[in-house]
């Protein structure tokens, strides 16, 4: 479960930074890799509730 967050950590940090450049510079490109980034979020997010659950029971 730890190298699942560590993911979720490393995907979230690749959003914001390309989230930020397409905001703030108006890039495209960048704009996309975030929402690649975002996608992959929920991936990983789906993920992390179905291994939590199977830890919890």
């Amino acid at each position: 479960m730890k190298n699942l967050i560590e993911k979720i950590n490393a995907e979230y940090a690749a959003f914001v930074e390309n989230a930020n450049a397409q905001v703030e510079k108006g890039n495209k490109a960048a704009g996309t890799r975030a929402r690649k980034s975002a996608l992959e979020l929920s991936k990983l997010m789906k993920e992390f509730r179905k291994v939590s659950v199977e830890a919890s029971k």
